[in-house]
């Protein structure tokens, strides 16, 4: 077909738009259209490649004419199939003297006007040609050629449409759609707009997928939205505040990046802002805080202040939105502003490295006090009907990040807050199947109406224990959560987080906030122990709780890694069987016999003689396994040797267990090894109680001790209480 058959193809094509714009563009009488009529009759008598060609461009400009519907879109797709667009999207020869993007354009303007339905934007057919129709987004050609920029409106009218359907971003993604429209996009070339709102709609639907398969690119864009952010001096840093959360990468963001979107946002929230300026931004420093923490903050003055300006502006937000009846909330907004208030938390309660001065922690522990009130305040006029929805977690989350830290501010208000706590943990541990997606939703409204943030914990318990260690040391709030069943379901809770470490279950896979909240029950549970020990005696749920910890220390303290863990199941267990000694789970069953003997692994392997260079005497000194983690480790280590000791006597079976497993024996053999100036006072005290203990317990022990030299040690280590035992009969 010649050029000249292809002008006068047009000219005919002109000939019958300027038919249809005589007569109506849908026959009311015959429900068709005349002159698409006739191109589709022409359509299906062409005998040629040529006569066929020549009727497809009059159904094409025939179909951009005027509004086609669904039917009759369908009756052109039939008319024409798939076949004859397949090849002139694949051709590699155009007629002679035409450009060689004419076919295609034909071929994509087809594929454009069959994408309109839904049922075949999803065909095979059209899903195959994603490869092709993703190369002309980034195809070189003269940028003024209407043709060229008509077949690339209508590649991003196809792809557009293949994304609106079920899996088609997955397709997308896989046939490199996502690379070619960050190349787009970066070239600046026609279109580059719609090649950044179709880089939208794919992050949104399938962020992850679109990071795996394209990270470099989507850098690049990253990097460049970034520069223009940082640059921007009108109303366009608004609407980036908006795109960038979507472009932030679910690893490491890159420094240059940061330094520009902080730059950016800093010189936005130091401006006078109406309220739908100042949100988006709020909420782009959100995302920041939860992807970097305080990383993206810069050190020194400016850093510091950008901080304090962050936290004081959400903490007017949150003050503003929930100290007012009546008004309607803006609950992503208010998220957001939670995120940063609880980076301000984290900073203010940081020791060393903290990006703020110590006057700049005073004002803005302040100031939060107050939006925790306004917190507070809201929850308190949360009825049961709303105790499922996201906000009143994102509001319980930011109210227990605080507790972590404070309890003595506001002590009133919290402790009228607790009966709500309480039931609304609990209706959400009930019903966890229900609210599993709260984690998910919350996290959304932080961000935007369509895009997923950063993982928000799941449950409200493991957000609130924290804050409950600390109030069950004190005599009302710990009287409170008695008194609405705490104890009870954290003891349920407990036992089924616990079922998740257990074998059978991929410990390696679980994430770190599971064991932390295993470790932080515990604590709750040895603050109550010390100061409510009745409770423990009579509540059922203690003797499940005492049974489970029996059966698990011995598996978990052979466990590589998971030491601290171990130090607290072994020492509440011990603490709870003195209260529980008259249990008979605990009269030398099996169970019994195997979680003390799991305790003095614990206990007894804390310390070894070390040689010292120059020194004929070895030294004390604590093994490889305990040494990194001491600090946080010894106080439980000391309390579960005082409960080790107190249990002795409670458990006639117990000192002959422990001559069995040779503690005793090998504890004075140890101290006979070093010196004794090596040996702290309190670790003698703590090891003269257990061997004082044993020695007046059992005669075999006072024998064993008697033959490993025990007497001379207690002298050396003026262990009076000791070398008095042992020298009875």
């Amino acid at each position: 077909m010649s050029c000249c058959d292809l002008a006068a193809a047009g000219q005919l094509g002109k000939a019958g738009i300027m038919a249809s714009d005589c007569e109506p563009a849908l026959n009311q009488a015959e429900g068709r259209n005349p002159t698409l009529e006739r191109y589709l009759g022409a359509l299906r008598e062409a005998k040629n490649d040529s006569e066929q060609f020549a009727a497809l461009l009059l159904v094409t400009k025939a179909v951009k004419a005027g509004d086609i519907d669904a039917k009759t879109r369908r009756r052109i797709f039939d008319a024409v199939g798939f076949t004859f667009p397949n090849r002139l999207l694949t051709t590699k020869e155009a007629p002679d003297g035409c450009p060689d993007h004419v076919l295609r354009a034909l071929g994509v303007a087809l594929l454009a006007c069959f994408c309109s339905d839904p049922e075949l934007a999803a065909h095979p057919q059209v899903l195959n040609k994603i490869p092709i129709l993703s190369t002309f987004l980034t195809a070189r050609g003269d940028p003024d050629d209407a043709a060229r920029r008509s077949m690339i409106d209508d590649t991003y009218q196809c792809l557009t449409a293949v994304a609106g359907t079920p899996r088609g971003p997955r397709h997308l993604i896989a046939g490199g759609t996502v690379s070619a429209l960050c190349q787009a996009y970066l070239g600046h070339g026609y279109g580059f707009d719609q090649a950044l709102a179709l880089l939208v709609g794919l992050l949104a639907a399938a962020e992850t997928q679109c990071w795996k398969e394209a990270e470099p690119d989507l850098l690049a864009v990253l990097r460049g939205l970034s520069e223009d952010f940082q640059k921007a001096e009108d109303a366009s840093k608004f609407e980036l505040c908006q795109l960038l959360p979507l472009f932030l990468p679910p690893t490491t963001v890159p420094s240059e990046c940061l330094r520009d979107l902080q730059a950016g946002l800093a010189r936005i929230l130091g401006s006078k802002l109406s309220s739908w300026q100042r949100n988006p931004a709020l909420k782009l420093a959100a995302r920041l805080a939860h992807a970097c923490g305080s990383d993206w903050i810069p050190a020194g003055s400016s850093g510091s202040k950008f901080l304090a300006l962050l936290v004081n502006l959400a903490c007017v937000e949150v003050r503003l939105a929930l100290e007012e009846t009546g008004t309607e909330v803006k609950e992503d907004v208010v998220t957001a502003c939670y995120a940063l208030m609880e980076l301000g938390i984290q900073e203010c309660t940081r020791c060393e490295q903290s990006l703020l001065k110590e006057p700049q922690k005073v004002q803005l522990v302040s100031v939060m006090k107050e939006a925790i009130g306004a917190v507070i305040h809201y929850l308190q006029q949360v009825g049961q009907e709303k105790q499922k929805e996201p906000f009143v977690f994102a509001s319980v989350r930011i109210l227990g990040a605080w507790l972590a830290e404070e309890t003595s501010s506001l002590r009133k208000e919290v402790c009228q807050l607790l009966p709500f706590l309480v039931r609304y943990a609990k209706t959400l541990y009930e019903e966890a199947e229900e609210t599993s997606d709260l984690s998910q939703r919350v996290a959304t409204l932080a961000i935007s109406p369509t895009t997923p943030g950063p993982t928000w914990p799941g449950d409200a318990l493991r957000l609130l224990l924290p804050g409950w260690c600390h109030l069950t040391v004190e005599d009302g709030p710990r009287e409170i959560l008695i008194k609405e069943g705490a104890p009870s379901l954290l003891c349920k809770y407990f036992l089924q987080q616990w079922e998740l470490t257990s074998p059978g279950h991929d410990t390696s896979v679980l994430p770190d906030s599971v064991e932390i909240g295993l470790q932080t029950c515990c604590h709750i549970f040895l603050n109550l122990v010390v100061t409510a020990p009745g409770l423990i005696k009579r509540d059922a749920c203690f003797t499940s709780l005492m049974n489970t910890l029996m059966a698990s220390l011995p598996a978990l303290v052979q466990q590589q890694g998971r030491l601290l863990l171990a130090a607290n199941v072994a020492t509440l267990g011990l603490l709870m069987a003195r209260l529980l000694s008259t249990s008979p789970a605990l009269q030398g069953t099996p169970a019994s016999r195997g979680f003390f003997a799991a305790a003095i692994l614990f206990l007894s392997q804390s310390h070894v003689a070390r040689a010292t260079p120059g020194s004929d005497q070895a030294v004390l000194a604590l093994s490889p396994d305990y040494e990194g983690i001491w600090a946080d480790l010894q106080e439980l280590w000391f309390l579960g040797m005082q409960a080790f000791t107190g249990c002795v006597p409670l458990l006639p079976w117990l000192a002959p267990a422990a001559l069995r497993s040779r503690w005793p024996q090998e504890l004075l053999q140890l101290l006979g090894s070093v010196s004794p100036n090596s040996v702290k006072p309190e670790m003698v005290a703590a090891y003269q109680g257990v061997l004082v203990e044993l020695a007046r317990a059992n005669r075999l022990c006072r024998e064993a001790m008697r033959l490993q030299a025990g007497e001379e040690t207690a002298s050396h280590y003026r262990m009076a209480a000791l070398e008095q035992c042992l020298a009875e009969p």
